[in-house]
């Protein structure tokens, strides 16, 4: 299968049929097993996962080496090094079987495109239980560029809400210091969504660290410095005419959110509305979409 028909074909083999034999998914026809030594296999050099805590590695060994390995490796032959196999799925378990000392390993052998590869690659690292959420959100951008999934598709192949997976997104406007705090642990992605409306977003993440300030402690943060923006700019401004107010009146009943027009120059100016939550920020943006 060309890539290209691969990636016009909606969801993917890795989103679907694939996705069953890592136990991401049931299965009631599982594919055939067999053994090879660990010496055979090669780590996918496309593999999103870079880094592997050694003290989990250990942990996952020591369970391997008294229990042996119950979820086959999925692997397919090298694509340069004959008799050799590229792993697809399971590098983790790979590691801590050679960590266990274990010879041989179950696998299960596919013959996967690149592309392939690097979609179930990335599909079962959404599965880790230890992802972080710009990770997670990292991995969500990567299949909707690469392969061309929407919201949608994706949500309904991983299980997922599609408001999840949108939230999980707009963390990734969020400047890069923030995204760091948050992948250190120093922030929690409920914490992150409060900040995405914030222009002074670093600041304000700052002043949540150090004050080790609760969720909801950090949207009314961010609540009042909006609202003392808002204050500060009305302040500045001229009486609005009945016309602009009549108007402003008008989508705002149409959207059923708060609009503000304000006139910055002789022909120019800003169109500013206002949403509750997410939730209204995500039924604007449908209201955006359906009228283009």
């Amino acid at each position: 299968m060309s890539e290209n028909k691969l990636e016009k074909r909606g969801l993917g083999r890795g989103l679907s049929a694939l996705m069953a034999d890592v136990d991401l998914i049931p299965s009631e026809r599982p594919a055939p097993r067999q053994v090879l030594p660990v010496e055979q296999m090669t780590p996918n050099p496309d593999q999103p996962r870079r880094s592997f805590a050694p003290e989990a590695l250990q942990e996952l060994a020591d369970s391997l080496r008294s229990r042996g390995m119950l979820q086959p490796l999925i692997v397919r032959p090298h694509p340069s090094d004959k008799g050799l196999y590229q792993i697809v799925a399971g590098e983790r378990r790979w590691r801590a079987a050679q960590i266990a000392q274990l010879h041989e390993v179950p696998v299960i052998v596919r013959e996967l495109s690149d592309t392939e590869v690097l979609e179930v690659a990335i599909v079962e690292n959404i599965q880790r239980a230890d992802l972080n959420a710009i990770e997670e959100a990292a991995s969500y951008r990567q299949l909707m560029d690469r392969f061309g999934h929407t919201q949608e598709r994706l949500a309904d192949a991983l299980n997922k809400s599609r408001s999840h997976i949108a939230n999980l997104l707009r963390l990734l406007n969020l400047p890069d210091q923030v995204q760091i705090w948050l992948k250190e642990g120093k922030l929690t992605a409920g914490h992150a969504r409060a900040l995405i409306t914030a222009p002074n977003a670093v600041e304000l993440a700052r002043k949540v660290i150090e004050k080790n300030l609760s969720v909801r402690e950090t949207e009314e943060l961010v609540r009042r410095q909006a609202e003392a923006r808002q204050a500060k700019q009305t302040s500045r401004r001229p009486e609005k005419d009945a016309d602009t107010r009549a108007l402003e009146s008008d989508l705002a009943a149409h959207l059923k959110m708060k609009v503000a027009i304000n006139h910055s120059g002789k022909d120019g100016g800003q169109l500013v509305i206002s949403y509750r939550d997410l939730e209204q920020l995500d039924q604007l943006c449908q209201i955006l979409a359906v009228d283009r």
